[in-house]
């Protein structure tokens, strides 16, 4: 059975421009790849939990902000090439970048160094225009913002 994510995709209207907030992977793995891996803030979900609890649940621990949300637009599930599939949510709203503040995993590093440290789980996060989200975003991502894009210029 494939494993299942839910996550919020926030966006903004600046100057009538559509903006979306994407996160980084954190971790020495990831450290110096960009293109492709960014994401939205996303997670597993938890046995019984809803989608949209556990989309904002998730929101809060990889950034930590709270989510407003008046208005929840849900979008297509995405499955990624390693068959999981995320449930997203698209949720106007704001935040800024430099006040982002992760959970963090553990792991040893370096490899086979028998060290175990600490890194955050999401190292930062940008807002961007769609053309741009589209370049760093994870490609099977990429369909979330063009849905987002549709709906959001009716």
């Amino acid at each position: 059975m494939p494993k299942i994510s839910a996550g919020i995709l926030l966006y903004r209207k600046r100057d009538k421009n559509l903006e979306v907030f994407l996160v980084h992977p954190g971790g020495p793995l990831w450290a110096k790849k960009d293109e492709g891996v960014w994401s939205i803030p996303k997670g597993l979900i938890e046995e019984g939990e809803d989608l949209l609890q556990a989309a904002i649940r998730e929101f809060e621990e990889e950034t930590g902000f709270k989510i407003k949300a008046k208005k929840v637009i849900p979008l297509k599930p995405v499955k990624q090439k390693g068959g999981k599939i995320v449930h997203a949510f698209a949720i106007e709203g704001d935040c800024d970048p430099e006040k982002l503040r992760s959970n963090t995993f553990s792991m040893e590093w370096p490899p086979h160094s028998k060290r175990i440290q600490h890194f955050p789980e999401i190292d930062r996060g940008q807002w961007f225009s769609p053309d741009e989200a589209k370049k760093k975003i994870n490609p099977a991502q990429a369909a979330l913002l063009d849905e987002l894009e549709r709906i959001v210029e009716k």
